[in-house]
């Protein structure tokens, strides 16, 4: 009966998981995103050169585990008088309900260039929750060049996302 009860909970908590139930809302940033500035909010400023780089990531869960996702971010260089608008569309899965898998089409418009990047990512990692309203995602992606005039370089790269659950 001790086993029983000890697999009954262990199965629940690798399936259930009510931040990522019908209805959830997510907010994230994401440490290492080379293809969207890094989500949130950075400002340096040397020797009289100064960047800015702001970016949001969210969900919203159409069905249980299973969330769309929308990321825009806006920066901008003094020293290269450059600024760029990038964007994420696309899904993620919490493969029971732990490891998010993620599909996405990746670009940014660059001003002045007459070529913009983008890019389909891959990616997939584990969600380890910290209580009802925080995950700490770590995982690996995949990018996949769109655009062959911007650059041929596909991109492997380690990320570490965090996510607020509502």
């Amino acid at each position: 009966m001790k086993k029983l009860i000890l697999l009954t909970f262990i199965f629940t908590a690798f399936t259930m998981n009510a931040q990522t139930s019908q209805g959830s809302i997510f907010v994230g940033a994401n440490l290492g995103n080379a293809m969207v500035e890094g989500t949130g909010i950075q400002f340096t400023s040397s020797d009289g050169e100064s960047s800015l780089s702001l970016a949001v990531d969210g969900g919203y869960f159409i069905m249980d585990d299973l969330a769309l996702l929308v990321g825009l971010g806006y920066s901008s260089n003094s020293s290269t008088d450059s600024n760029a608008f990038s964007y994420r569309l696309g899904g993620k899965y919490y493969l029971m309900g732990k490891m998010p898998l993620t599909l996405d089409y990746t670009g940014s418009s660059i001003k002045d260039l007459d070529e913009n990047p983008s890019w389909l990512g891959l990616g997939a990692g584990y969600a380890f929750f910290l209580g009802d309203k925080v995950a700490i995602e770590p995982g690996l992606r995949y990018n996949l060049t769109m655009n062959d005039d911007y650059t041929e370089e596909n991109v492997f790269q380690l990320n570490v996302g965090f996510s607020i659950f509502f």
